[in-house]
């Protein structure tokens, strides 16, 4: 696995990327910049690829303002109430970067950073790349370093595999996700609104209109949010609140659970979720800005792809009996979240 260059940051980092493929062409392209996922290529029940997930092929577009397409989200990967903690008697505040809550780390967070790779290989020969990146003391207003670790493997079976590590020194909360936007038909397309999801979850957490949490853990409401049985975007998206998408409650018992999955009737692919992860915030991309270009030439509109992503509950810190995500110099944070393609042949 040889780096390939994407680009040159204003500080004259070089950002690279790496191709973790399979003979048959399928895979994943990663790039050093946010950890982000460019490309994720696999076939659909005829066999042919597609690129499944939204993003750009040059760098300045990942530079300019643009909603974490394929990044890895943090320090805290959703919106922190009101952008601002208290910690062990000490209160933190922190750039209300959507206004008036913190959201993905704020202005700068994980999603661009320059992160150091390094590549490997799995015993059983699937290709990994592994991601470190050093967050200071006071960066981004967060206390403690922290030492991040992102590891991507694709294995044989069309499986991305997403582990994140982190050690501190100092108590801070910590909870990072993996923001790629799904389109299983293929990037540019159309929307994803025939589509068919299901989430295996019986409560949720309501948010206002602004979508902060409001500190509730409630049951999914019927048709609402309720997606334990499958059903097609388009119906359920007028049913949601801000047509937008809830986050919800997994098991929170430290073992790898499926937790979604995703069916396109057009092309055959079905994507299966797997997590030890404690919350998953559906997202149905409805404020994607049709002015931005995908890869394909064509735009990025609304409900161009959806995001599934897996991760802590974002205001841990204000009510950490929702979820604690506060990570101390005695432990190390490992989350494993597998993102499973398969595409059975048709009859």
């Amino acid at each position: 696995m040889r780096p390939t260059p994407f680009g040159q940051l204003p500080s004259g980092e070089t950002v690279e990327a790496y191709d973790l493929s399979l003979p048959d062409g399928s895979g994943a392209r990663i790039i050093t910049l946010g950890a982000i996922i460019t490309s994720l290529k696999v076939p659909d029940h005829e066999g042919q690829l597609a690129d499944v997930v939204l993003g750009f092929d040059r760098l300045e577009d990942y530079l300019a303002p643009h909603p974490y397409f394929g990044a890895i989200a943090g320090r805290v990967a959703g919106r922190i109430n009101g952008a601002q903690f208290t910690l062990d008697g000490q209160t933190f505040p922190l750039a209300a970067n959507d206004a008036p809550n913190h959201l993905h780390g704020g202005d700068v967070g994980f999603s661009r950073r320059n992160w150091n790779p390094t590549p490997l290989t799995r015993p059983d020969g699937a290709p990994c790349l592994r991601l470190e990146y050093r967050s200071p003391d006071g960066e981004d207003g967060y206390p403690g370093k922290v030492d991040a670790a992102v590891t991507y493997t694709f294995t044989r079976h069309h499986e991305l595999v997403v582990e994140v590590e982190g050690v501190t020194d100092k108590a801070t909360p910590f909870s990072l996700t993996q923001h790629s936007y799904f389109n299983l038909s293929g990037e540019g397309s159309g929307d994803v609104r025939d589509h068919r999801l299901q989430i295996m979850a019986d409560h949720y957490a309501p948010a206002d209109e602004r979508m902060g949490l409001l500190g509730q853990r409630k049951p999914v409401t019927s048709p609402g949010n309720d997606f334990r049985q499958f059903r097609r975007l388009g119906d359920a998206i007028p049913e949601l609140h801000g047509q937008h998408g809830d986050l919800y409650f997994l098991p929170n018992d430290g073992q790898p659970h499926h937790v979604a999955c995703v069916e396109d009737p057009a092309s055959g692919r079905i994507l299966n979720v797997h997590t030890d992860e404690p919350c998953l915030q559906f997202y149905t991309g409805v404020s994607l800005d049709p002015s931005t270009t995908g890869k394909s030439g064509h735009p990025h509109g609304p409900f161009a792809g959806l995001c599934l992503e897996c991760e802590g509950y974002p205001d841990g810190p204000n009510c950490p009996d929702l979820g604690d995500i506060i990570l101390r110099p005695d432990h190390h944070h490992h989350r494993t979240t597998v993102y499973a393609f398969s595409a059975p042949p048709r009859s």
